[in-house]
């Protein structure tokens, strides 16, 4: 799997291409389909660190418990 960074870089230069509008329709709706499987997985890996850090939020008590991260200033 290629790293996230590596992903969001294709993934902009397919939404670069898309945006110029000189493609072929074939082109287009395969690299719209390419950008459509970029962008799922990164949203998979986002959701994935955003997992891994609301277990690791101490709550006031000192016990780990999951928190949101919406929450975690409150």
């Amino acid at each position: 799997m290629a790293k996230f960074e590596e992903q969001i870089k294709s993934l902009e230069e397919i939404v670069d291409k898309l945006e110029k509008g000189d493609l072929p329709l074939e082109e287009s709706v395969n690299l719209f389909e390419k950008g459509v499987a970029l962008s799922n997985d990164c949203r998979e890996q986002i959701e994935a660190a955003e997992g891994k850090v609301q277990i690791l939020l101490k709550q006031k008590n000192g016990e780990m418990k999951p928190t949101p991260l919406d929450k975690v200033n409150e």
